[in-house]
């Protein structure tokens, strides 16, 4: 079963968000690196790009199918996780621990229409 972790918020696209003040840290659900199978690339958008809640961001793809990663909320793309360029595999290995971005939320309430561990846990069932 595909591992889920308290304290964290998820979307349906199946990303997580770690909020460390006004900055929202996004990677994408064990589940969905599960699902996806060994991930060869990550697409990542640039420092200074902008993002919005529900727009797409970047993708994964991986041996199997390519997949388009969704912004969980808007905001400035403050960091990108370089490591993932040469490293994708690392997403496959804790994607709790490979984030991919983190932005500098215009709107920290679009954090309320995320789930909590338990809503997202249901909706993988």
């Amino acid at each position: 079963m595909s591992k889920v972790i308290e304290g964290l918020l998820y979307s349906e696209s199946h990303e997580w968000v770690k909020v460390e003040g006004g900055i929202a840290v996004i990677g994408v659900t064990d589940f969905a690196q599960s699902e996806m199978g060994d991930i060869t690339y990550v697409d990542a958008p640039d420092e200074g790009d902008e993002v919005s809640a529900g727009g797409e961001f970047g993708a994964l793809e991986s041996v199997k199918a390519s997949s388009d990663l969704y912004s969980p909320v808007s905001g400035k793309v403050v960091e990108v996780n370089e490591e993932l360029q040469d490293a994708p595999e690392k997403v496959n290995e804790d994607a709790y621990a490979a984030w991919i971005i983190k932005v500098e939320m215009s709107d920290p309430s679009e954090l309320e229409g995320l789930m909590d561990a338990a809503a997202y846990e249901a909706s993988i069932q």
